[in-house]
């Protein structure tokens, strides 16, 4: 039996030995297409050849895809698990034809290797061909029997790649499960019975404006076949999750929740078991190729996965994270296939574990807040849940809506969906409310007009009104930069007939440039003006954009290739630099990325710019691109040392890196789960900070002294006022003296925190007796025993105070001594402390002996 491995190498080695080139898989995070949020086919990378605006220096190919399916037309997420052939994530095996084979050699060379290579069963294989389509169909039947070439129509067996544009009829090879072989009217029926194994699209017409079709100059061929399917097929199982594909993870799960996992469609464990299987690749694939969990867009997409998967965790009885626990068997298994599994595993395990940990704090409350919600419900004989109910459940306890809709099913009731998505749109118009600014307010005129950006060579230049009302103007030309990417517009100036007006802010709608000034412009149109951009703020914006790009690389280098920009903010004033990791970064690691940059700048680099098409961009494999930014046909590289840093990127830059002087990191924080932020200043702003941050050290140590100061006064009050206290308790003290062979003893323990105390009490105490007496101040301090003793000036030549203090001190492990009069001692044996003073009278007496 050939192993998935083998299935996948030899389909890559068929279309290789037939001349076709051997690409890599795109990420699963397509670059520059917003019409995408994951690769969702093979033909995905491509798309630009079928829509005849770019080309490769091959006209056959064949890959293997990495396809994520879980949203709009192509998604699978509802059928993953209940069934045993639909995934979220799933490999493409793909052959094209750019203009070159068609037909005949597409279906010829999809017969070989099914049925020379792989040796199907060639009585269970079916073709379906679009209902007009006699070429294809007089095609198959050189290969099949009529009764197994099946017309259908435009569902089935046309495609389209949008509502206008590249299309074309396809035929379908369907592989016959059934004991007997008889399920050919399960064709296109979507049973496990009878599945589809690959696709042959023909792209041969492009679809018009108004829906005709018109025949294209060269003809395409773009095939897909489900690898897992195909897995199923050859090595003689009814599931997918059956094959060598999934086993290692539905083992690993098996091993981790100690039950026993069932193929049976309706068996809840292994459903659950298939759900986490599938979600764990889905999850890693997108992690290794750069997207997070998150709030918007693909990231939603992502998170919405993660807790699925984790809520089918928990009906297996896991209270704690465990699919993260499953990463590092997807990685033995497919890493070689996909080294990203590898470079990028640390990172794949830290971002699910903390999602998993973060989800199922709220999980168990969510989960009793929806129990309660429903008890009350069916006591009240419905069966509807709420829109309001499923919000609180979406903005609370974070339950995307098929999560809630997952367990309600479960429960037995329904969710009313249309309430929710009203409520999901106020808030989301709530968001947009609270982002608006000032500028954004002002109503911006729609112009039919073009401004030429010049900015990126000149700094000033004659321009052309097209455009003037109240302080707003539109030229046929500006060097003044127009915010994008992060980068904050220019300021400059506009002068016309002798007066001066400041820009302050400018915008771009489409083509269409407009400025604000500060004053009210008297111009009108045809006007020729001179245009200048504040050089000054200019360069410290450059200077700052530049550092950015140095933070990004130095960033990659220090915490790993993982590191991708998730947002920037570049001023004048500073930077600030957002990043997708799950750790704080240490102030060792902040230093190392600090001197990486400083090194870069004082090795005085040439910045380069180039303008290229976005396909040489893609083909270029050090140019880094940003996820979600949209690309035109041309972009323009910023280079700093080809084997440091490459971007593209819009904004403006320095000439050399050692314009920018210096660059210093000011601050290192979490704003989202797995996003941190830095924030940084370059040039003479550096002294700046360095000047104002000395001016607060300075400041705060004086503020220490003085507080050092206070509390030396309030201590030494503290102590005073304690030793009152204690000299109020004189008078008792004396008056329950014990009479020792006609002396006065006066024993007393003290509770205190100063060293000195035992000392100026005792001192105290004996001027107030003045005669026949003999004192012993006992405290604990620090773990251990403080001693004084007295002895007023009558007794002390025959009890001498240094002599006493030493015997009590020797009874406690301890020793010390001084004069006659007053002398201190300490000792170690706290527990001792009570009976040694209770037998204090003793020692005495026994010293007079």
């Amino acid at each position: 039996m050939m192993t998935s491995r083998e299935i996948r190498n030899s389909f890559l080695e068929f279309f290789q030995n037939k001349d076709h080139r051997v690409v890599p898989s795109m990420p699963v995070v397509p670059h520059g297409d917003p019409t995408l949020l994951f690769a969702n086919a093979g033909m995905n990378q491509f798309k630009d050849v079928f829509l005849g605006v770019g080309k490769r220096d091959y006209t056959r190919a064949a890959d293997t895809q990495k396809c994520i399916r879980v949203s709009g037309k192509h998604n699978d997420l509802e059928e993953v698990g209940a069934d045993t052939y639909h995934h979220t994530m799933f490999e493409m095996l793909g052959n094209w034809s750019f203009g070159d084979y068609y037909k005949k050699e597409a279906i010829a060379w999809a017969w070989e290797l099914l049925t020379k290579v792989w040796k199907l069963d060639v009585e269970r294989l079916h073709a379906t061909v679009y209902t007009s389509d006699d070429e294809a169909y007089e095609l198959w039947k050189k290969y099949l029997p009529e009764s197994r070439i099946h017309r259908c129509g435009d569902k089935d067996n046309f495609w389209e790649m949008g509502e206008t544009g590249p299309c074309g009829p396809c035929s379908e090879i369907h592989y016959d499960r059934t004991p007997d072989k008889t399920g050919g009217n399960l064709v296109n029926a979507g049973v496990p019975e009878v599945i589809e194994i690959w696709n042959l699209v023909f792209i041969q017409f492009n679809r018009k404006q108004d829906g005709t079709l018109e025949n294209l100059a060269h003809k395409h061929v773009d095939t897909g076949m489900g690898f897992e399917r195909i897995c199923s097929v050859i090595q003689g199982v009814n599931s997918n999750y059956d094959t060598d594909v999934f086993k290692p993870l539905l083992d690993k799960i098996v091993e981790l929740s100690g039950k026993t996992y069932s193929s049976e469609l309706h068996d809840a464990t292994g459903i659950a078991m298939r759900v986490i299987a599938d979600h764990v690749r889905t999850l890693s694939f997108a992690i290794a190729d750069g997207a997070l969990p998150g709030n918007e867009g693909r990231s939603y997409v992502l998170r919405r996965i993660l807790r699925r998967a984790s809520k089918y965790s928990k009906n297996l009885g896991f209270t704690e994270p465990m699919l993260y626990k499953l990463v590092a068997t997807l990685r033995d298994t497919m890493g070689d296939i996909f080294p990203e599994l590898i470079e990028h595993y640390d990172m794949i395990v830290k971002v699910i574990k903390s999602e998993e940990e973060n989800f199922l704090q709220t999980l168990e409350k969510g989960l009793s807040i929806f129990d309660k919600i429903v008890d009350k419900l069916k006591s009240d004989g419905k069966t509807i849940v709420s829109g309001d109910d499923v919000f609180l459940l979406y903005d609370t306890f974070g339950f995307p809506i098929d999560l809630t809709a997952l367990i309600a099913k479960e429960k037995g009731v329904e969710l009313d969906t249309e309430r929710f998505n009203v409520l999901m749109q106020e808030q989301k118009n709530r968001s947009r409310s609270a982002r608006k600014i000032n500028i954004q307010e002002v109503e911006i005129p729609v112009i039919d007009a073009t401004t030429e950006f010049s900015g990126y060579n000149q700094s000033e230049c004659d321009a052309k009104v097209l455009y003037v009302e109240d302080n707003r103007i539109v030229l046929d030309k500006t060097p003044l930069y127009v915010e994008s990417g992060g980068q904050v517009s220019d300021k400059g100036t506009i002068e016309i007939a002798g007066n001066t007006y400041h820009v302050i802010e400018s915008k771009k709608v489409s083509n269409t440039i407009i400025h604000f000034c500060e004053e009210p412009i008297e111009a009108k149109v045809g006007d020729v003006v001179r245009v200048k951009i504040d050089l000054p703020y200019h360069n410290a914006v450059a200077r700052n954009h530049t550092a950015t790009h140095l933070l990004h690389e130095a960033l990659r280098t220090v915490l790993g290739g993982h590191i991708k920009q998730a947002g920037s903010s570049v001023t004048a004033e500073a930077l600030r630099f957002d990043f997708n990791h799950y750790e704080k970064v240490t102030p060792e690691e902040i230093e190392k990325v600090e001197k990486i940059a400083n090194q870069k700048i004082a090795e005085a680099i040439n910045v380069k710019t180039d303008e290229l098409t976005f396909e040489q961009a893609q083909n270029n494999p050090k140019i880094k691109m940003f996820f979600g930014d949209k690309y035109g046909d041309v972009v323009r590289s910023v280079t700093i040392d080809p084997n440091f840093s490459i971007e593209l990127c819009g904004g403006t830059h320095v000439k050399n890196t050692s314009d920018i002087g210096i660059v210093k990191i000011t601050s290192e924080s979490s704003i989202a789960a797995g996003v941190r932020r830095i924030e940084a200043v370059t040039g003479t702003v550096v002294m700046n900070y360095i000047a104002e941050r000395n001016a607060l050290i300075s400041e705060q140590k004086t503020q220490i002294e003085e507080l050092n100061s206070t509390i030396h006064a309030l201590g030494k009050d503290i102590s005073k006022l304690k030793q009152n206290i204690v000299t109020a308790s004189f008078d008792n003290w004396i008056a329950n003296a014990e009479a020792c062979d006609e002396k006065n003893l006066i024993v007393q323990t003290i509770e205190t925190d100063d060293k000195d105390m035992t000392l100026n009490v005792a001192e105290k105490l004996r001027d107030v007796v003045a005669k026949n007496a003999i004192i012993l101040i006992a405290a604990v301090l620090d773990g251990k025993v403080s001693l004084t003793c007295a002895v007023t000036d009558d007794l002390k030549a025959k009890y001498p105070a240094g002599k006493l203090v030493g015997l009590v001190a020797k009874q406690l492990g301890g020793g010390g001594g001084g004069k006659p009069h007053i002398a201190s001692a300490g000792g170690k044996e706290i527990a001792k402390l009570p009976e040694v003073m209770n037998n204090f009278a003793n020692i005495v007496r026994e010293y007079a002996k």
